[in-house]
């Protein structure tokens, strides 16, 4: 992976861990799941309008939606209501780390690498480090919900890495469409229709406005240049190799825990943070089994599977997608 890479997917896991304080701000006004279908809707709308078809079959980029957008944020807003605090939300979402690894390597038969196997381990370590430092002050079922939604994103990476868009922007803006309204449906049912009407109209309240910035922030950083980013990363690169970054989350999530929410970190918590990011160094040096790499990473050249072979987009000059995925 080459170091302009590695350098991407540390400006996305910077992203990601300043969106917990969006995402609690957010929360403070919002309900959860109506929260989650506003969040998407506000990209939803325009990218029908104006963002072209990613060329991708359907099936994977719903399934992309599903995991990334409807059963990570799902989990994730619902734990973090129920008191999951923004730092630890950060660390335990990271769990979609070694989840990819196991899902890429059983259902896409990526090779691991036994220095990519012990980088996962240390980043593991690290991140039971510092859960278990953090656990005593948060209870059992927030963080469960959070555990959900870990495994969500990791099913999203795996679609994600399955999708092999020409175009990674579009593939993450047309992600989008899938969870408004199952999410708003959710919403009716659990929270009623009063608790999503008086969020909307009491958008002058004291606190609004930072509910407002922080849906801002999560919407433009978190989902269209951060999603982006990392579509990006996922369709050159193995989702084994990329997913152990997303272990950088909770250093950037705690840290500004700390700083803006007066979360505290113990020694334990910055000796659990060291081991994750030199987990997620050896990990990003696995060895390269994928065609691309072999080819030096060029992403000008053919998109290749697992086994080496061109996709199946690349195969044939000028070929016409799979039925169904315009």
């Amino acid at each position: 992976m080459p170091i302009r890479h590695r350098l991407l997917a540390v400006v996305v896991a910077l992203l990601w861990g300043l969106n917990f304080l969006a995402i609690d701000a957010s929360l403070g006004h919002f309900p959860p799941m109506f929260l989650v279908a506003l969040r998407f809707a506000v990209l939803a709308v325009p990218t029908v309008l104006l963002v072209p078809w990613p060329q991708v079959p359907v099936r994977w980029l719903i399934g992309y939606g599903l995991g990334f957008g409807v059963l990570q944020f799902t989990f994730l807003y619902w734990g973090m209501a129920a008191g999951m605090p923004a730092g630890l939300a950060s660390l335990v979402l990271q769990a979609s780390g070694p989840f990819t690894v196991v899902l890429g390597a059983t259902f896409l038969r990526e090779r691991v690498s036994g220095r990519q196997v012990l980088g996962v381990l240390i980043a593991v370590a690290g991140l039971a480090v510092v859960g278990w430092q953090r656990a005593e002050h948060a209870a059992v079922l927030p963080f469960l919900l959070t555990l959900a939604g870990a495994f969500g994103w990791a099913i999203g990476n795996v679609c994600n890495r399955r999708a092999q868009p020409r175009n990674p922007m579009h593939l993450a803006l047309w992600m989008t469409v899938v969870p408004p309204l199952p999410m708003l449906a959710v919403s009716l049912v659990v929270e009623g229709p009063d608790a999503i009407v008086g969020s909307l109209t009491t958008l002058g309240a004291p606190g609004a406005g930072a509910a407002l910035a922080g849906l801002a922030y999560t919407v433009i950083f978190g989902t269209v240049v951060g999603s982006s980013l990392w579509t990006w990363l996922m369709a050159r690169h193995p989702s084994g190799v990329v997913a152990p970054f997303s272990m950088l989350v909770p250093v950037f999530g705690m840290s500004a825990a700390w700083l803006v929410l007066g979360e505290t970190v113990t020694p334990g918590e910055l000796a659990g943070g060291v081991l994750v990011v030199v987990g997620v160094l050896l990990g990003s040096r696995a060895g390269r089994r994928d065609g691309r790499a072999r080819d030096g990473g060029d992403p000008s050249r053919p998109a290749r599977d697992d086994a080496g072979d061109l996709s199946p987009s690349e195969a044939r000059p000028g070929a016409r997608p799979p039925v169904g995925t315009r």
